[in-house]
């Protein structure tokens, strides 16, 4: 079954609700959609790479911050 949408009428907030809702159902049967082998890999050569150094952990709310202020920076410029 495919669904349509009447994407064209639809607010952003409408279409981001519509993600969530889809996003939540299928995460409720993650075992049905197994990781493609790209995403173990990825995975594996960043806990390699923290595990020798060359990549560390930032607070979140800080790189928040550093997103909001270069995008509002270059709104400015």
């Amino acid at each position: 079954m495919i669904a349509t949408l009447p994407l064209q009428d639809m607010t952003i907030e409408d279409k981001i609700s519509t993600m969530e809702i889809l996003w939540n159902d299928i995460s409720k049967r993650e075992e049905e959609y197994p990781s493609p082998d790209w995403h173990k890999e990825i995975l594996q050569a960043r806990e390699d790479s923290l595990s020798q150094g060359h990549s560390k952990f930032e607070d979140w709310e800080d790189v928040k911050k550093e997103i909001w202020d270069a995008v509002h920076e270059n709104k400015i410029s």
